[in-house]
């Protein structure tokens, strides 16, 4: 594989290219889109320096993250920041922490932000996910596909041909950011874009995080486990449309009688003995993120009705 080359004595990574490229191209494409959507960008100038910081300690933060068994036999390596160990969806993260908290004195809202936010971002993630395939990351399982590729690498375990999950995942996001874009023309509420866009995302991450090969943190989970999600889930968002029609006694009943069931749970969860089933840590995040961007999206609809 392509996985390094050299221009002169600069010893240059091919995955620290894709990055670069998807960072660039997905930051003019952001603009462009918050420009289109009328959008003021002048907080970006006044926050440069925020905004710089929040992507690169995000990027950074989710890479070590993600490869902690790395960092925590070898922990100076933190430190080493030029061993490319850098997450694109990390640095959009944190870009997004600071658009809310920024944006809560601005006219335009957070979830405005995201529908700007999620399209650049699935643009720029097809480039990153490229570059993870020079570079013999996030590799797939054994396949006898015949489009299955051969890694000659130390950090692929396997030496048979591997489904190429990574291009996989570059198809799909560059085609979500073109049905996006048709989203965008078509909806005229605000919220379109990140729901189509984290549904989808979250579908296909379920099913193709079965196909990869690599190490991931496990998540054990039973099926009662997503009905009790989803339950909490709609629980908050139920709370957060009703809230400003509650006494303060009411409040602070409600919430009691949510940490109750679903705190009991979690101190019961351990003594039923339930067939459980492994899933991968971003298959369990995925599912988090869907349900939460449900409630979010539709508490702002009925808080912003005009919108």
């Amino acid at each position: 594989m392509f996985e390094a080359f050299n221009i002169g004595p600069v010893f240059i990574w091919t995955r620290v290219v894709f990055l670069m490229l998807g960072i660039i191209f997905a930051a003019d494409f952001f603009f462009r889109l918050a420009q289109s959507a009328n959008l003021s960008l002048q907080h970006f100038r006044q926050h440069a320096g925020r905004y710089l910081i929040a992507f690169l300690l995000g990027a950074r933060l989710v890479a070590v993250i993600s490869n902690y068994r790395v960092y925590l036999r070898d922990p100076l390596r933190f430190f080493i920041l030029w061993d490319g160990g850098f997450s694109y969806l990390g640095g959009a993260i944190g870009i997004g922490c600071v658009l809310y908290l920024v944006t809560r004195t601005q006219r335009a809202t957070f979830l405005q932000w995201l529908d700007v936010l999620l399209p650049a971002t699935c643009f720029g993630m097809a480039f990153d996910w490229i570059g993870k395939f020079f570079a013999g990351q996030a590799y797939g399982k054994p396949t006898d596909v015949p489009w299955g590729v051969t890694y000659d690498t130390f950090g692929v375990r396997y030496v048979v041909p591997v489904h190429p999950v990574q291009l996989y995942y570059a198809l799909f996001f560059l085609l979500l950011t073109f049905f996006l874009l048709i989203i965008r023309k078509k909806s005229n509420r605000a919220g379109a874009e990140t729901l189509f866009g984290i549904f989808f995302a979250t579908i296909v991450t379920f099913f193709f995080e079965y196909f990869r090969g690599d190490f991931s943190i496990p998540v054990f989970a039973t099926r009662i486990d997503f009905v009790i999600l989803v339950g909490m889930f709609c629980s908050l968002g139920i709370f957060a449309a009703i809230e400003q029609r509650l006494s303060q006694m009411a409040l602070y009943l409600y919430q009691l009688l949510l940490f109750l069931v679903f705190g009991s749970y979690l101190v019961v969860r351990s003594m039923l003995l339930l067939p459980t089933f492994e899933l991968r840590f971003n298959q369990f995040l995925s599912v988090l993120i869907l349900l939460g961007t449900i409630v979010y999206v539709v508490v702002h609809r009925r808080k912003y009705p005009h919108l």
